[in-house]
């Protein structure tokens, strides 16, 4: 019976780091849409590090839960109203701007190159 309790306290530890790392990126990368300048994101991500630190010690299941719902809330309370986006990537403003040709169209390669036939 130990060793069930225990492959699932290892596996809702395993569950509740993975949420931590998910939720530490994004809300580093969302710290980076808030702050105009480098120097102001570096501060505001030592402060964002301080906050996860503290709470580094808890080891009660429950607890931590409670504090990763929280904190998620939080998040998604604060999160910025319109992100930076790479502009290649989807939602940017380069993002399919020159779409693929239909088919049927041929596009060649070789520059008015002549065979030597």
């Amino acid at each position: 019976m130990t060793g069930v309790s225990t492959a699932a306290y290892i596996a809702r530890r395993a569950a509740q780091k993975e949420r931590v790392r998910i939720l530490y990126r994004r809300a580093l990368k969302d710290t980076l849409n808030w702050a105009v300048h480098r120097h102001l994101f570096y501060q505001d991500a030592d402060a964002l590090r301080e906050r996860f630190e503290t709470n580094k010690h808890v080891e009660d299941l429950d607890t931590i839960d409670r504090l990763i719902t929280n904190a998620e809330a939080t998040y998604n309370k604060w999160r910025h109203p319109d992100p930076y986006v790479v502009p290649w990537a989807p939602g940017g403003s380069k993002f399919h701007r020159n779409p693929t040709p239909p088919s049927g169209i041929e596009i060649v390669y070789d520059y008015g190159r002549e065979d030597n036939a």
